[in-house]
């Protein structure tokens, strides 16, 4: 974080001394040629007559040149730190309203990362070309001469801005998913120009650069909807009842206050063999109502069927914990 802040305000630093030592003549060839002719006829006025005459803004023209003031650059200043804040706030305040509104709460958060780069767009363009209007010429000097301080100081930046815009167009996610990035998993909070930041199930926020997602494979777990696929994995002896169990896991997934019962609830069995032994492994697949009870939904459904397993003996304590040892990790 501290290199990335002092390659920004290196760069900063550097096209702020560009533009201030970059004196250019604000003047069209139209203007030079005013200029010359006006100063033809000056002499020529001098020669005819041995008076001096003064030609009023012939001066003027020649010697007017674009400079940055130190008022542009406060006023530029000014204007990106009450942006800044306003921004925050706007966003924190959308944001709430759409924890409010619970069914419109995925739709409002998505709107955020769009206001955010529009308004950050509008505020940098109106900077360069109301506040500091630079001629033309002086803007192809300096976006030739930062393209080198760009190019070696912000690679990485650049490479994430252009991340996010991409994920912004092509939207693998949005604001309010559940997704798997890497070895994180979570719901996405933030979808930044820099950075997505996602919030996992031990409620720790974690940063991901938009330049390493659009490298990898993005798992997501609800696509925009507010319901997703809950799984729950039991492993029990091979000689367990299996009609009783489906009927078991079945009933512990539909009698939960978590379940989204629109969508087909399904049990899998499947037979694996650890250190010599046959075991069952369960998946129980249900689907949650709203993504937020997604851990919840999971182990009220495990604690059904493993309560209701030991109530009516298929299963005793003592064959459980025989084979605690030889659940796969």
């Amino acid at each position: 974080m501290r290199y990335t802040t002092f390659n920004i305000w290196t760069v900063f630093v550097y096209l702020l001394l560009i533009v201030i030592n970059q004196p250019v003549v604000a003047q069209t060839g139209k203007t030079n040629h005013l200029i010359s002719k006006t100063d033809s006829t000056v002499s020529e006025l001098k020669s005819d007559t041995s008076a001096a005459t003064i030609v009023p803004g012939a001066a003027e023209l020649k010697s007017k040149e674009w400079r940055v003031s130190f008022s542009k650059i406060f006023l530029s200043l000014f204007i990106l730190i009450i942006v800044f804040i306003v921004m925050r706030y706007v966003t924190k305040f959308i944001e709430l309203m759409g924890e409010r509104w619970g069914p419109f709460r995925l739709l409002v958060k998505r709107v955020v990362p769009i206001i955010r780069i529009t308004g950050w767009t509008i505020v940098i363009y109106f900077i360069i070309a109301v506040i500091l209007a630079p001629p033309i010429e002086t803007l192809i000097a300096v976006t030739a001469s930062a393209g080198i301080a760009i190019g070696f100081a912000s690679q990485d930046i650049l490479k994430n801005i252009f991340g996010g815009i991409m994920i912004l167009f092509d939207r693998p996610f949005q604001v309010g998913d559940k997704i798997a990035i890497g070895n994180h998993y979570g719901e996405v909070m933030q979808i930044g120009l820099r950075t997505v930041r996602i919030v996992t199930a031990d409620d720790s926020v974690v940063s991901i650069p938009n330049g390493e997602i659009v490298n990898q494979s993005v798992s997501n777990s609800n696509s925009g909807e507010f319901n997703c696929q809950v799984v729950s994995e039991f492993y029990l002896p091979a000689d367990i009842d299996m009609i009783r169990l489906k009927k078991i896991c079945f009933l512990a997934a539909a009698v939960s206050r978590y379940a989204y019962l629109k969508k087909p609830i399904a049990v899998i069995i499947k037979n694996e063999i650890t250190e010599g032994r046959s075991l069952l492994k369960v998946r129980l697949k249900a689907y949650v109502f709203d993504i937020r009870y997604e851990f919840a939904f999971a182990s009220e459904m495990t604690e059904l069927v493993m309560s209701q397993v030991l109530k009516e003996n298929l299963v005793s304590a003592e064959s459980l914990s025989y084979f605690k040892s030889d659940v796969p990790k």
